[in-house]
C-alpha cells in the first residue's frame, strides 16, 4: 500500500483535491479534523495540555477552551512548539494505526491531507508527497472571497506557512489548480503513476 501525504499552501485548493481522489476511491486521512479530535478524546494529550495550560483549557463538558489554548499557541514560536509536541506524536500514531486497518481492507493508496506536511514532519509517515499548487494571486482571492477577509490578513496567513515553491521541490508531484487546468486528467494521470489502475480497492 502507498501512503500519499497531500498538502498545499492556504487558498490552493488541497482539500478539494483530497475529495476528487477520496471519490476516486482513496480512503482519506484529514489531519486537522483528527487532531482536533485527539485533543478532547485522548487522556496523554488532555492531561498534559492541562499540565501546561492550567484546567481552564478544558471545559466542565470536556470541550476544548478554543480562546485559552489560542492565546497560548500564538503567543510566540515556543509556545506553539511545546503544543505540536504534545498533539503531533499522537496524530502520527492515529494516521498509522489508521492506514493499517485501511491496508489490511485491502486498500492499495490511502492519503494523508496536512496544510502542514512539511513542517509537522508528517511527511515520515508516507511515502509520497503530492503538492497542489496555485499561483499565490488565484490563492490571495480564494481566501478572500472564502473568509471575508483583507489582503493584508490573507499575506499574514501565507507568511506563517512554509514557501509555495520550497514545498513543491520537496514534493513528489505537483498539481496545478489554478482554476484554469483540468485536475480530473492531472489525478487519473497520477493515480495511474501511483497504483497502476484507477480502482483503488
Amino acid at each position: 500500500m502507498i501512503k500519499l501525504g497531500i498538502t498545499g499552501g492556504i487558498g490552493s485548493g488541497k482539500s478539494y483535491v483530497s475529495r476528487l481522489l477520496e471519490e476516486r476511491g482513496m480512503p482519506l486521512y484529514d489531519t486537522d479534523s483528527r487532531a482536533k479530535l485527539i485533543t478532547v478524546v485522548h487522556p496523554s494529550v488532555k492531561r498534559q495540555l492541562t499540565e501546561l495550560l492550567g484546567p481552564r483549557v478544558y471545559a466542565a463538558d470536556g470541550s476544548l477552551n478554543k480562546p485559552v489554548l489560542a492565546s497560548y499557541l500564538f503567543a510566540c514560536e515556543e509556545n506553539a512548539r511545546k503544543i505540536n509536541a504534545i498533539i503531533h506524536p499522537k496524530v502520527l500514531d492515529d494516521f498509522r494505526h489508521w492506514a493499517a486497518c485501511r491496508e489490511r481492507e485491502g486498500h492499495l493508496l490511502v492519503g494523508m491531507e496536512s496544510a502542514i506536511l512539511f513542517e509537522s514532519g508528517f511527511d515520515c509517515a508516507v511515502d509520497k508527497v503530492l503538492m497542489v499548487y496555485a499561483p499565490a494571486d488565484v490563492r490571495m482571492k480564494r481566501v478572500m472571497d472564502r473568509d471575508g477577509v483583507t489582503e493584508v490578513q490573507v499575506k499574514a496567513r501565507m507568511n506563517m506557512q512554509e514557501d509555495d515553491e520550497e514545498k513543491s521541490k520537496k514534493a513528489d508531484f505537483v498539481v496545478m489548480n489554478d482554476g484554469i487546468s483540468s485536475l480530473g486528467p492531472q489525478l487519473d494521470s497520477l493515480l495511474e503513476v501511483l497504483v497502476g489502475r484507477k480502482e483503488l480497492a
